[in-house]
C-alpha cells in the first residue's frame, strides 16, 4: 500500500564522485545540504557570500567575482550602520558585518577570489533559490541581496518574472561554461517557505523559480550540463505533513533535510561514492566523539 506521492526522480547521465570539486550557492537549504557534503568527505565550497535568496543576487554576486573587479569601499555597496556600529555590504551576508570598514572589504574581495576560483575549477555548482522577490536600494536604484534590518522605507519591493531570471542566468551560463568547459549545474528550488508576505504569495513566488529553472535547463544550450532536482517538490508532497518540519513549521527538520539528501544521492551518486559518503560521514561523527576520563 502506498501511503505518499512519490516523486519519480530519473538517475543523472552524469555522477558526482569522490573527486569532484562542488560549489553551492543559495538559501539556508544550501547550507544544510553543503555540511552534509563536506561530512561526506566532498571537496566543496558552501556560500562563500553567506546565504542568498533570490537569483538576481546569486547571478550579480558571481559575475562580478568572476569579472575580477575588487571592492574598493568607495561605492554605495557598502554602508555604516550608526545604531549597531558596524559596517555592512547591501550584497553579502551579516556574518562579513565588521566594526571595521577595512576588514569588511577585504573579507568581500577574499570571497570573491576564493569563488572565482573554484568557478573556474569546479566539477558541479548546485543552486538552491528561495524567492523570486527582491529588493532595490532607493537611492540608486541597486539590487541588494540583504537588508540588514534597515527601514523597509529605504527599499523598493519587486517580483522578478521568469524571463527576467532566464535572460540574466543565460547570460551567466554561458560565460561560466565557456570559463570551465566541465562545469556542470544542479538547480534547486529551496523547500523552505517564505511566510513574510503570506502563504500565497510565496507560492507564486515558488512558482516563478519553477517555471525559470524549467526554462533554463530545458534550453537546448544547457540541457547537457544543466538539471533540476526537485527539493521542493519531495518537501510538499511526499513529506506534507507537519512532522516533517521544524518547530517554526517553515524550514524542514532534521530528518526532512536527511531524506531529501538521500533521494539527492541516490540521483546523483553511484553506489561506490554513496559507500565513500557513509564511511566519511562515520569518520567525521567520531571525530567529535571525546573519551571521558574519569578521576581515580
Amino acid at each position: 500500500m502506498e501511503l505518499m506521492t512519490k516523486i519519480d526522480i530519473p538517475k543523472s547521465e552524469w555522477q558526482i564522485t569522490p573527486d569532484s570539486k562542488l560549489v553551492l550557492f543559495g538559501s539556508c537549504f544550501a547550507d544544510e545540504v553543503g555540511q552534509r557534503m563536506k561530512r561526506g568527505g566532498f571537496d566543496v565550497l558552501v556560500n562563500p557570500f553567506g546565504t542568498l535568496y533570490n537569483p538576481a543576487s546569486i547571478a550579480a554576486l558571481i559575475g562580478k567575482s568572476l569579472s575580477g573587479r575588487e571592492y574598493d569601499g568607495l561605492s554605495s555597496e557598502i554602508f555604516h550602520d550608526e545604531k549597531m556600529g558596524v559596517w555592512h555590504s547591501w550584497m553579502h551576508h551579516s556574518s562579513f558585518s565588521s566594526s571595521s570598514r577595512e576588514e569588511l572589504i577585504g573579507e568581500m574581495n577574499a570571497a570573491m577570489h576564493k569563488m572565482a576560483e573554484r568557478v573556474r575549477e569546479a566539477d558541479v555548482m548546485i543552486v538552491t533559490l528561495g524567492t523570486s522577490i527582491v529588493y532595490r536600494l532607493k537611492a540608486d536604484d541597486m539590487l541588494v541581496a540583504n537588508c540588514h534590518k534597515q527601514l523597509d522605507s529605504l527599499f523598493v519591493r519587486h517580483r522578478l518574472s521568469p524571463s527576467d531570471i532566464v535572460c540574466q542566468w543565460t547570460a551567466l551560463l554561458q560565460q561560466m561554461r565557456s570559463m570551465n568547459p566541465k562545469l556542470n549545474v544542479i538547480f534547486t528550488v529551496s523547500p523552505i517557505r517564505h511566510k513574510r508576505d503570506g502563504m500565497h504569495v510565496n507560492q507564486i513566488s515558488k512558482g516563478i523559480l519553477l517555471q525559470a529553472v524549467d526554462d533554463i535547463v530545458s534550453a537546448d544550450e544547457f540541457k547537457d550540463f544543466c538539471c533540476y532536482f526537485p527539493s521542493y517538490e519531495i518537501m510538499m508532497d511526499e513529506l506534507r505533513d507537519y512532522r516533517f518540519y521544524a518547530d517554526d513549521m517553515v524550514h524542514p527538520s532534521d530528518k526532512a533535510v536527511a531524506y531529501i539528501w538521500e533521494r539527492f544521492q541516490y540521483t546523483y551518486l553511484n553506489n561506490k561514492t554513496m559507500d565513500f559518503v557513509a564511511k566519511s560521514t562515520k569518520e567525521w561523527a567520531r571525530s567529535l566523539h571525546r573519551d571521558i576520563v574519569r578521576k581515580v
